[in-house]
């Protein structure tokens, strides 16, 4: 959840809270939420719903994504939240999540470059969006007013939750184990046609990758060395392909127990990183680039900003668009 109020063009956050709380946890085997995983999921958001309850609120949305899609009772789920909670959920389709993940990160983006690829890896599945940067450029850029054109965007039936699950941890040789991980998911990862344009952009090193989840925030925070998380210090971090990768490779050879004593992971995360990380690097070897841009932010970010648009005036005569319902009111 994140609790913002209008400062500019932009946002000031006045609240958040996140809880792991691995609702498609089992999902890939039964193809239902679980009982404990969406007991877990109510708890989380009637600590939101409270948070809620006690500011002045003058917009909100509510989404779910690729657990709810693919479960069987994921509209149940649903409706069960809003019983219990009083929060009215949107089921938002991949095309969607991977929007909102780009308009979240619109500022992490170097317009100097010609194309920028959005990672968002989720629990369930993970959205790619290809983003013409030159177009953007040409069109005013960040000055326009506009938002950058998507070339293309795919999304993938993997995520942090589904691929550790397909893939148990061992024990003995952990690289073969994680190579089978990473050949999984470089199967799973398309690419649409839209998006084909693009190869060369890449590979001339014209792009650069933007990295908008979890995942990519922990790999900052190892290449850091935080003692803690500092989303002043995570948020923004520009890393080379190499550092990026390193990082990967030094979860990858810490045991579970050992990804727990990481300060930026702890034990809620410890187990599903690893799965993380080899998707990220499937995505790299694919798309290759030497600049990684981290964002603390995502699909959270690009709800507020679309509910904080201002309405755009009608051209002659057109009826005056009521006043956005801001002022002092969070959203």
């Amino acid at each position: 959840m994140l609790l913002a109020r209008r400062s500019g063009g932009n946002f000031q956050v006045v609240d958040a809270f996140s809880r792991v709380v691995r609702l498609g946890e089992g999902l890939t085997a039964s193809g239902q939420l679980s009982e404990a995983a969406m007991s877990r999921a109510v708890d989380a958001l009637k600590v939101c719903a409270e948070k809620l309850a006690r500011q002045n609120v003058a917009k909100h949305r509510a989404i779910a994504t690729q657990a709810c899609r693919l479960a069987d009772n994921g509209e149940a789920f649903l409706e069960r939240v809003r019983l219990e909670t009083g929060l009215n959920f949107d089921l938002i389709s991949p095309e969607e999540e991977a929007r909102l993940a780009v308009h979240g990160c619109v500022d992490l983006m170097d317009v100097e470059r010609d194309a920028a690829l959005v990672i968002d890896i989720g629990g369930g599945s993970t959205e790619l969006s290809w983003v013409d940067l030159a177009e953007w450029r040409r069109r005013g850029g960040p000055e326009s007013g506009g938002r950058p054109p998507m070339k293309s965007w795919s999304s993938a039936p993997i995520g942090v939750v589904t691929l550790s699950e397909r893939f148990p941890e061992r024990h003995d040789d952990r690289l073969a184990w994680y190579e089978e991980m990473k050949s999984f998911a470089r199967q799973q990862l398309k690419t649409p046609r839209g998006a084909r344009s693009m190869r060369a952009v890449f590979a001339e090193g014209r792009g650069h990758l933007v990295g908008t989840s979890g995942t990519v925030t922990s790999m900052a925070g190892v290449h850091l060395r935080l003692q803690r998380y500092d989303r002043s210090r995570v948020d923004g971090l520009w890393m080379t392909g190499e550092e990026a990768l390193a990082a990967c490779t030094r979860l990858r050879d810490l045991d579970i127990k050992g990804r727990g004593q990481e300060p930026t992971i702890g034990a809620d995360r410890a187990e599903l990183v690893l799965a993380g990380c080899a998707i990220y690097e499937a995505v790299a070897e694919k798309w290759p680039a030497d600049k990684l841009r981290v964002g603390d932010r995502g699909l959270r970010e690009g709800m507020l900003l679309n509910l904080m648009r201002r309405p755009k005036r009608r051209r002659r005569g057109g009826r005056k668009p009521q006043a956005a319902q801001t002022g002092g009111d969070e959203t």
